[in-house]
C-alpha cells in the first residue's frame, strides 16, 4: 500500500475516524496495532510472519537480558537476538546476491554447474524494522532501557504503520514513553493519555504530509522519467547529459525518500506521536560529516551508536578512526541493497569522511578559519561537498560497472560538447524546470528553517489556500501511475 494512493488515504482517514470514537487508550493501541498489521499484510502478504517473528524474538530476548544477572548469559541472549535479526535480513536480502557471487567465482575458476538462485521476494521494510528491533535489545543490554512489560506495546513500536515500510528508524527509548505518557487529572491522580486528534497536531501533520506528497508526487515522480532516460543506457551520452541526469537523480532520490519520511512523520503527528526528523537540507552540507548529519539522520545516528562507537569511533588512533569510518560506510552501503553498486557508493562516502577527518587532524585550525566562516567560504564548501556527493550518486543509480565508469568519466572530465544542447533542453524542459524549482525551494527552506511551522501557524484561511495549491499541483501534474518508493527496491 503506497502512501501516494487513494487506498492509503482512505485507510488513514478510517483509522483516524475510529480512533476518535474510542475512549480507552488500550483499545486505541490495539486498533493501531491491528491497522499496522493490516497495512503490512496489504503490502507484503504472508511476509507479515517475519515481522511477527522479529517482534516475538526481541521482546522475550529483551526481558531475558534484563532479568538475568550473569553477564555471559546476557551476551549469549543478545547474540541470539542479533543473529536472528541479522540472519533474517541476510537471508531475504542477500542470499541470492551471495549465490550470484559464488557462481561468478566458480565460473572464473572453471567450476560448475551453477547454484540456482532462490528468487526470494524482498519483504518491504525489513531493513527498517530489523534495525529498530535490534536497537531495543542492545539498549536493554547496555542498561539504557527497561524492557517493555507489554507485548502489544512493543509490537506497536515495531509495526507502527506510518513509518513501518519507509522509516525513519525509530528508537524504543523515544517511542515507548509516548505510549505510556500520562497526564494529571483531578489533582495528583495520573491517567494514561488517550490518543486525541488535536487541532494543532492535525494542522501541523497535514502541512508536513502535504510537503511530503509535493516532494514525492510533484518533484520526484515527474523527474523520474528523465533520470530513467539518461541512465537506461548512458554510454554514448555527452557530459552535459550525464551531469544533468546525475543532478536530476540526486534531486529525485532526496524528494522521494524525504517525501516519504515527511508523510510518515506527519501521519504519526496527527495520531499524536512525534517521530524524529530524517532529513535536514542535506544539499547545503558543507562537509561529508555535515552531510551525514542531514541525510537519512535515523540511519546515520543508528550506524554511529551501534557500529561506529562500538568499533572504537575516534577514541583510538587516527588510522583506526579511518578504518572505522570505511567499515561503517561499507556496511551502510550494503544495508541499502545487495549489489556492488551500493558497496561502492558506501565506500566512496567512507573515503570522503576519512579524508575530511585526515584534513581536520592535519590542520586542526582549518575548520575554524575565518574564510570558511564567511559567506564566500561557505558557498565554496557547499559546492565542493555537493560535487562529490552527486558524483557518488552515479554508482547508486547505474546498472553495471561499464556504465558506472563511463558516467563517472563524463561527470569528472567534462567534454564541453554543446552540440544539440538546445534540442536536449527543449525535449526535457519540464523535468529541468522542476529541478530549478526544487533548487529554489530547497534554498528557501534552508534560509527559512521554520518554513513548515510558519505555514502551519498561518490563519486557517491562508493555510487552506497554500495546502489547496499543493493539492492542485500534485493532482494536475500526476502522471497517472503511482511510482514506487525507491527504497522499496533495497
Amino acid at each position: 500500500m503506497l502512501f501516494t494512493t487513494i487506498e492509503f488515504l482512505v485507510f488513514f482517514v478510517f483509522v483516524i475516524a475510529v480512533i476518535s470514537t474510542i475512549r480507552y487508550r488500550k483499545f486505541q493501541h490495539t486498533l493501531l496495532l491491528s491497522a499496522s498489521y493490516f497495512f503490512f499484510f496489504f503490502s507484503s502478504n504472508y511476509l507479515l510472519a517475519l515481522l511477527i517473528f522479529s517482534t516475538l524474538l526481541d521482546f522475550y530476548a529483551g526481558r531475558a537480558i534484563w532479568n538475568n544477572k550473569n553477564i555471559r548469559t546476557k551476551k549469549i541472549i543478545l547474540a541470539l537476538s542479533l543473529a536472528g535479526n541479522v540472519g533474517l535480513l541476510g537471508f531475504f536480502k542477500y542470499a541470492d546476491f551471495g549465490i550470484a557471487q559464488l557462481n561468478s567465482f566458480g565460473n572464473l575458476l572453471g567450476f560448475g554447474p551453477e547454484i540456482p538462485l532462490l528468487n526470494i521476494v524482498l519483504p518491504i521494510g525489513i531493513s527498517f524494522y530489523t534495525f529498530q528491533s535490534m536497537s531495543y535489545t542492545i539498549d536493554i543490554y547496555r542498561g539504557k532501557l527497561e524492557p517493555s512489560k507489554s507485548l502489544g506495546e512493543f509490537a506497536l513500536f515495531v509495526a507502527f504503520f506510518p513509518q513501518l515500510v519507509a522509516g525513519p528508524i525509530l528508537r524504543a527509548k523515544d517511542f515507548l514513553p509516548q505510549l505510556r505518557e500520562k497526564i494529571k487529572n483531578f489533582g495528583s491522580e495520573q491517567n494514561i493519555r488517550q490518543i486525541l486528534i488535536h487541532d494543532s497536531n492535525l494542522k501541523m501533520g497535514i502541512t508536513i504530509m502535504s510537503f511530503g506528497f509535493l516532494k514525492k508526487m510533484f518533484f520526484a515522480d515527474n523527474i523520474a522519467p528523465f533520470v530513467n532516460e539518461v541512465f537506461q543506457n548512458p554510454i554514448g551520452l555527452d557530459s552535459f547529459a550525464i551531469f544533468l541526469g546525475t543532478i536530476a537523480f540526486g534531486i529525485q532520490i532526496y524528494c522521494d525518500f524525504s517525501g516519504y519520511s515527511d508523510i510518515a512523520i506527519g501521519a504519526a503527528l496527527i495520531l499524536g506521536f512525534k517521530i524524529p526528523k530524517n532529513f535536514n537540507k542535506p544539499y547545503f552540507a558543507t562537509s561529508p560529516s555535515d552531510f551525514w548529519g542531514r541525510w537519512h539522520i535515523s540511519l546515520s545516528t543508528w550506524l554511529r551508536d551501534y557500529l561506529y562507537i562500538p568499533l572504537g569511533g575516534n577514541r583510538k588512533s587516527h588510522n583506526r578512526t579511518y578504518v572505522n569510518l570505511l567499515t561503517v560506510m561499507f556496511l551502510g552501503g550494503l544495508w541499502h541493497g545487495a549489489s556492488w553498486n551500493f558497496v561502492i557508493w558506501g565506500m566512496l562516502h567512507g573515503t570522503y569522511l576519512a579524508i575530511h577527518k585526515i584534513l581536520i587532524n592535519k590542520f586542526p585550525n582549518l575548520q575554524h578559519n575565518e574564510f570558511f566562516k564567511s559567506k564566500v567560504g561557505k558557498i565554496i564548501s557547499i559546492v565542493i561537498t555537493q560535487y562529490f556527493i552527486f558524483l557518488a550518486w552515479i554508482p547508486f543509480r547505474v546498472h553495471d560497472f561499464d556504465q558506472m565508469m563511463y558516467s563517472v568519466e563524463k561527470f569528472v572530465i567534462f567534454d564541453m560538447k554543446i552540440t544539440g544542447i538546445d534540442e536536449f533542453l527543449l525535449e526535457y524542459k519540464f523535468p529541468i524546470f522542476l529541478m530549478l524549482a526544487f533548487i529554489g525551494l530547497h534554498y528557501f527552506s534552508y534560509r527559512k528553517s521554520k518554513l513548515i511551522e510558519s505555514i502551519s501557524n498561518l490563519n486557517l484561511k491562508y493555510w487552506t489556500v497554500i495546502i489547496t495549491l499543493f493539492l492542485i499541483l500534485i493532482v494536475f501534474f500526476f502522471n497517472g501511475n503511482p511510482i514506487d518508493f525507491i527504497y522499496f527496491k533495497f
